[in-house]
């Protein structure tokens, strides 16, 4: 059975202790969870969770430059 190695984002952290954990799974794929609900967990793919991210950076700098 698959135990993930879960590692918290660099991102997280901040004054109200929410956490964004990641692992890797054996599979290839990316599995999700925050700290508020650590038994869900969200699987993807690298490829997806690359353009989600690039998705929200793109969308923060359009909120930036409004």
């Amino acid at each position: 059975m698959f135990t993930p190695n879960w590692q918290k984002s660099s991102f997280s952290g901040g004054p109200e202790g929410n956490c964004l954990y990641l692992a890797t799974a054996p599979d290839g794929s990316v599995r999700l969870r925050e700290s508020d609900e650590p038994e869900v967990v969200l699987r993807t793919s690298p490829d997806r969770l690359a353009a989600l991210i690039a998705a929200l950076k793109q969308a923060a700098r359009s909120s930036n430059s409004a």
